[in-house]
């Protein structure tokens, strides 16, 4: 029961950082990021990373829920979409935060 509690909460602090981003505090982000983005471009810059973060944390915590659906149904088509879930979320969310790094930062390094 604890390996599906405890990605679901990983997932859920994703999301709570993502809209803490999403709001223009960007605090949660590297050094780097902070202050390779100007302060006009800030609010533009974390709501797109934190729209990103927030999609990564959902992929987890779907595919927690169905895994734990799974443990309990016996039916492995919810593991099946659970996968496709975190999958998708984690290419789009990333995508979408290395797109707004490269964007405002000039580079995601």
């Amino acid at each position: 029961m604890i390996a599906y509690i405890v990605p679901f909460f990983v997932g859920l602090l994703c999301v709570v950082l993502g809209i803490l981003n999403m709001r223009g505090n960007i605090s949660s982000l590297h050094f780097y990021h902070r202050h390779r983005v100007s302060e006009a471009d800030r609010i533009p810059f974390g709501k797109k990373v934190g729209l990103g973060t927030m999609i990564v944390g959902i992929g987890v915590m779907v595919f927690s829920a169905l895994s734990a659906v799974t443990f309990y149904t016996g039916n492995d088509v919810f593991t099946f979409v659970g996968t496709v879930f975190l999958l998708t979320g984690l290419v789009v969310g990333l995508a979408l935060s290395f797109y707004a790094m490269i964007k405002y930062n000039k580079g995601i390094f």
